[in-house]
């Protein structure tokens, strides 16, 4: 005889929504795995995409021969994406970057993940597939430079989701951790910490609890990775200077705000084309209350968004520090964005197949572009990388004035100085303009250690005039053009860049 408390609809009812729930994981994550390689696939068709992967790369190298980070190896960013480059770098060779490609997909798949399992919890099983969905279509809406690279703000994405994650459920030293492992990957990271506040403060008036308990363990768990990592370094007073206290002048408004205002705008204007589908709920909800119709939903709404809304504006801040407004700074609003756009859909009358019919037009166009996408300046730093190895032999060093130190890892020959490019010697950024631009604007100390790297290791072999008509051109800045001057001689030209090499004695 059947047992009818099992048997009964209900209870067939309950058991299927059970298995259906349990297979939830196990069906997305591998469509979200496929459509993370299928977009980022592009990726895997240069050498190098942007200056910063250069940077890390020959960072990595310098690591591997015995530097030491934040004194012979330096930046302004935190440790961890250095350490991971030399970390692949040590397994499967420094060649190729194919690695770090590798785990940069591997990244935007735990962001999409993430992102699915917080709107999962909001607005339903649809909304979280959709999130996940989304979100790896509108990564690579923005500039390939900017999208396809293995970089700081990719690696940083999965920890600040994480962090959202764990303060939504009151997990506050777990979120604390989370921030920590995000301001170590990049400093801008930590902007995250504001909405894990902004809930504990809302869990906390709404649950009537004290919030010192759980702002203690959000602050320990903030400040224990950093202590950690403060301790594995040979030079943490280097640390502290380069990574929060020396890029002052480095962060600041300079007389170029016309640039800069356009990039920031033009930025703007690519990641709204790629997420303009999420506009349509919002735009058709003020269409209705203009004509004063009841906006209608296709279900309740599962808790405030305003922590979302926070979220996006410390995101938004964190995109504006330094007025630099470059591309890959953008991929920080990404999160927030398809959160706040899955939900506005998930919970209005507009139907979901436009926006995923738009959103997946976006980004074939962008991942297209991806693929055809110029390369005249990779090939013309390809080409003077080739010149300078056939110039030099393994053993001899090069300097590279200019903004582009992926030469140094194309070329595969050591840097003749811890300053691998001319802004830590001149003050220049990229997209500012000539203001505070000289030696008299350097890094503190920077041309005594540069003096002594020199007087100690040797004058390098070739020197590389990357400058072009950038304002610390070696004519505008007198030590570099009286090194030009009495020890090297032009042999090559390619371009826009001049190849110098030491005077046969």
């Amino acid at each position: 005889m059947p047992n009818t408390a099992t048997s009964s609809p209900r209870a067939l009812a309950d058991r299927l929504r059970g298995h259906v729930r349990a297979g939830y994981w196990t069906r997305l994550v591998p469509l979200l795995a496929v459509l993370a390689t299928a977009t980022h696939v592009p990726s895997f068709l240069r050498p190098v995409w942007s200056p910063d992967e250069g940077y890390l790369a020959t960072q990595a190298r310098m690591l591997a021969d015995g530097g030491v980070l934040y004194d012979t190896v330096v930046d302004r960013k935190p440790p961890l994406l250095p350490w991971l480059y030399e970390a692949c770098f040590a397994l499967f060779g420094s060649v190729s970057l194919w690695p770090l490609r590798a785990l940069a997909i591997g990244a935007h798949l735990a962001t999409a993940v993430l992102l699915a399992s917080i709107a999962r919890g909001r607005w339903g099983d649809r909304a979280g597939r959709y999130a996940g969905v989304f979100y790896l279509l509108v990564s690579i809406g923005l500039s390939p430079e900017d999208t396809q690279a293995a970089t700081f703000e990719v690696f940083m994405l999965p920890a600040m989701v994480l962090a959202f994650r764990y303060a939504e459920r009151r997990r506050w030293l777990a979120a604390g951790i989370a921030v920590a492992l995000c301001s170590l990957t990049k400093q801008t990271g930590g902007a995250v910490m504001l909405p894990v506040l902004w809930m504990l403060l809302q869990d906390t008036r709404r649950r009537g609890v004290p919030w010192p308990p759980a702002l203690a363990k959000i602050g320990f768990g903030f400040a224990l990775p950093i202590a950690l990592v403060a301790a594995i370094l040979t030079k943490p007073k280097g640390f502290l200077f380069w990574v929060v206290t020396g890029s002052g002048d480095y962060a600041v408004l300079g007389s170029n705000w016309p640039q800069m205002l356009g990039r920031a705008l033009g930025n703007s204007a690519i990641l709204l084309s790629a997420g303009l589908a999420f506009l349509l709920p919002y735009a058709h909800r003020l269409w209705l209350r203009r004509r004063r119709r009841p906006v209608p939903a296709r279900g309740p709404e599962r808790g405030s968004t305003a922590d979302l809304w926070v979220w996006l504006l410390s995101s938004a801040v964190a995109v504006s520090v330094g007025f630099h407004f470059f591309g890959h700074y953008y991929l920080q609003l990404m999160p927030p964005l398809v959160l706040l756009g899955v939900g506005a859909v998930a919970t209005s009358a507009v139907p979901w197949r436009p926006v995923v019919a738009y959103s997946a037009l976006a980004s074939s166009v962008f991942c297209a572009l991806a693929v055809f996408w110029p390369g005249q300046r990779l090939t013309q730093t390809t080409e003077v990388a080739t010149a300078v190895a056939a110039q030099t032999t393994p053993k001899d060093t090069v300097l590279v004035w200019g903004m582009h130190p992926e030469l140094y890892w194309l070329a595969d020959r050591r840097p003749a100085s811890r300053y691998l490019t001319a802004g830590f010697l001149t003050n220049f950024s990229g997209g500012k303009g000539a203001e505070k631009v000289g030696e008299q604007y350097s890094v503190s100390d920077a041309w005594q250690t540069f003096d002594n790297e020199i007087s100690a290791n040797g004058l390098p072999e070739v020197f590389v005039d990357d400058s072009g008509t950038a304002p610390y051109q070696p004519d505008k800045v007198p030590r570099i053009a009286s090194l030009l001057n009495t020890y090297y001689e032009v042999v090559g030209v390619t371009g826009d860049t001049v190849i110098y090499r030491l005077k046969k004695k």
